[in-house]
């Protein structure tokens, strides 16, 4: 493939990632209309993540691996196809289970579409291109949390929250017949990892630390992510819809973080961007917790900056994960890590949702922020163990 043939596979490529993060994330913005709709309660609602989440997390690599000799192509169009039909399931479900049956649908689906997308990203390009290659498709989920979300949240409030997946189904179908017009019919892509290989790169010394700081800075995020909406309500009296105008300041600070944390790492390193952006992270989370107590329901002034601040470090923490996973995993095992990670990120997801609904029934919507400072502590110090022990075997 020519150089801009290859930059074309990768732009349509990401532009599946960016429908799969849109459906993933923009689940937070609808969830107290879907809990509304459905009449069941927020926190039940919240298991919709819950369920999306963990199914994503435990299946990815399994389907992986299971469909290893099929055309990278077809299971790419497939996997994407079936995730456009999954979404219009969920806009048609009517009753919570139904619609927790269109999440596991999807999660299978995005599943199987993320890593193969990585796959044959790595294999188009020279090795010296890959990390870049990585990087683009990866990004249409960073630029699905700064702007699908927001858009999401817009469609939620003013037309209904059946017509957001209506949406990522248009979307999913114009990245389909993108992929159809650009990508080589004999593309091959690189085999994806057996189970044993991906049992054996999480197993390499520091890489299942490091994973483990993944899991638990998602668990933080998540914890207070899935639930921000009511916990927005609550703290400043917004209602959804300009709930939305402060997720799209968080998704334009997430995007701004993640180029931070790429330039950062390349000039100080993942050790010291990674020592400054998961404490303040966790301050920001407790601050949020802090600010509803003191001063909701008028907490507005104080809570928007914070939510630029939260935007900003949890974003900067990610791609000097991925440089420090590829470094542990060492660069010819580069894809097997970072579906890994996105595994393990997953877990995380999944079980910060579970938290912040179990936070919210046994205490309260303001106490998600203290939450989720606590899990960011515990990954502040399984990273400080991850690190000390990579010093000791080098």
């Amino acid at each position: 493939m020519s150089a801009a043939a290859q930059r074309s596979a990768l732009y349509a490529l990401a532009l599946g990632t960016f429908a799969v993060g849109t459906e993933g994330f923009m689940i937070a913005a609808i969830l107290p209309s879907i809990a509304h709709s459905l009449s069941i309660s927020v926190q039940v609602a919240g298991q919709l993540v819950t369920i999306f989440a963990l199914v994503y997390a435990v299946s990815s690599p399994f389907l992986t691996a299971l469909t290893a000799s099929l055309s990278r192509r077809h299971l790419l169009m497939l996997a994407l196809a079936a995730f456009m039909v999954a979404n219009l399931v969920a806009a048609l479900a009517h009753s919570f289970w139904a619609l927790a049956a269109a999440r596991v649908l999807l999660a299978l689906t995005a599943g199987l579409y993320v890593p193969n997308a990585n796959a044959v990203a790595g294999a188009i390009v020279p090795a010296a291109w890959r990390g870049r290659a990585l990087a683009i498709v990866n990004g249409g989920i960073t630029v699905a949390v700064a702007i699908g979300v927001p858009l999401g949240a817009v469609v939620g409030v003013h037309v209904g929250w059946r017509y957001t997946f209506v949406a990522v189904a248009v979307l999913s179908a114009i990245a389909l017949t993108v992929l159809g017009a650009i990508l080589p019919r004999n593309i091959a892509g690189s085999p994806p990892a057996s189970i044993q290989t991906r049992l054996a790169v999480a197993t390499m010394p520091g890489a299942f630390e490091a994973l483990g700081t993944t899991t638990l800075w998602a668990t933080g995020a998540y914890a207070v992510y899935t639930y921000v909406s009511p916990f927005l309500a609550s703290a400043t009296g917004l209602g959804a819809d300009r709930a939305g105008l402060v997720l799209t300041l968080f998704g334009v600070a997430a995007l701004g973080g993640v180029a931070l944390g790429g330039i950062a790492n390349d000039r100080v390193g993942a050790r010291r961007v990674q020592s400054f952006s998961l404490p303040v992270m966790a301050t920001t989370f407790a601050a949020l917790s802090v600010s509803a107590w003191l001063f909701a329901p008028h907490a507005l002034p104080v809570i928007v900056p914070l939510v630029a601040c939260w935007g900003l470090s949890a974003w900067a923490f990610y791609p000097p994960q991925q440089n420090r996973l590829i470094d542990v995993a060492g660069a010819q095992n580069t894809p097997v890590i970072l579906s890994l990670n996105a595994s393990f990120m997953y877990l995380g997801f999944s079980l910060g949702a579970a938290i912040g609904s179990l936070t919210i029934t046994l205490l309260s919507i303001t106490w998600i922020g203290a939450v989720g400072a606590a899990c960011l502590l515990g990954a502040m110090a399984l990273s400080r163990l991850a690190w000390a022990r990579s010093r000791s075997l080098s």
